[in-house]
C-alpha cells in the first residue's frame, strides 16, 4: 500500500510539474504570445494618427486609404482649397470621423487627439518550431509560429479596405507566419523581442508583459 501511496505522490509531481508555466511547451508559448497580442490589436496603420486630416487631392498614395473608409461610412470627407503661395492655392481633400467612425475608433492613451481603426486580435494558431532552451530563469528561446485574426468587423474585410491596405488582406486571409523571442521569468514566460514576420500590430508600451 505504501509504495502504491508513494507511486500516486510521484506521479502528482510529474504532472505538476509538466503544467509549471515556467515549462518549455507549446501551450505556455501560445499562452505568452497571445498575453503579448492582447495589449497589441492588429490596426489600419502602423503609428497612430489624427483627424481632422488633410490631404492633396492629387495625391492618390496620401488619399486611397482615406478614401475607401470614406466608402465605409467610418470618415466624411470634403474638398476645399490650401494657399500654397501669395498667389496660388491648391485643391485638398478634409477627412474627419463620421459618427460610425468614432464608435469603431480607438483613441491613443498616449497622444490625445490621435489614435487607430483597429479589427481584431491576432491569436496563435501554432507553433511551428523553437529554439532549445535552458531550464533556468532568464533563459530564452525564438518561437516561429502562425497567428490570425477570426471576426473581423466587416468594415476592415471590404474590398474597398484590403485593396487600400494590403496588409489587412494578409492578415484576414490566413494565418500568417511571424517569429518572437520568449524569456524564462518567474513568473512565466514573456516576449520580450518580436513579433517578427507579417503580423501586422503596432508597436505598444506593453513589451516584456509575463503570463500571470
Amino acid at each position: 500500500m505504501r509504495r502504491v501511496i508513494a507511486a500516486g505522490f510521484i506521479l502528482a509531481a510529474v504532472f505538476a510539474t509538466g503544467c509549471k508555466k515556467t515549462d518549455d511547451s507549446k501551450l505556455n508559448f501560445t499562452n505568452a504570445i497571445n498575453t503579448y497580442y492582447a495589449s497589441r490589436p492588429a490596426c489600419l496603420w502602423p503609428d497612430p494618427i489624427k483627424f481632422p486630416a488633410q490631404a492633396d487631392t492629387s495625391d492618390t498614395s496620401k488619399t486611397s486609404g482615406f478614401d475607401a473608409l470614406v466608402d465605409q461610412g467610418l470618415l466624411t470627407r470634403s474638398t476645399a482649397e490650401k494657399k500654397v503661395f501669395i498667389v496660388a492655392s491648391k485643391q485638398v481633400t478634409n477627412y474627419d470621423l463620421s459618427d460610425k467612425g468614432r464608435s469603431a475608433w480607438t483613441p491613443d492613451q498616449q497622444q490625445p487627439g490621435f489614435g487607430n481603426f483597429c479589427y481584431g486580435t491576432p491569436k496563435v494558431t501554432s507553433i511551428d518550431s523553437y529554439t532549445p532552451t535552458a531550464s533556468q530563469p532568464g533563459a530564452t528561446t525564438t518561437v516561429n509560429y502562425h497567428a490570425g485574426i477570426s471576426g473581423a468587423p466587416g468594415w476592415a474585410s471590404a474590398p474597398e479596405t484590403e485593396t487600400a491596405f494590403p496588409a489587412v488582406q494578409t492578415m484576414l486571409a490566413a494565418p500568417v507566419a511571424a517569429s518572437a523571442t520568449l524569456t524564462d521569468t518567474s513568473s512565466g514566460w514573456a516576449v520580450t523581442s518580436g513579433p517578427a514576420g507579417n503580423a501586422h500590430t503596432p508597436a505598444t508600451p506593453a513589451d516584456g508583459k509575463v503570463v500571470q
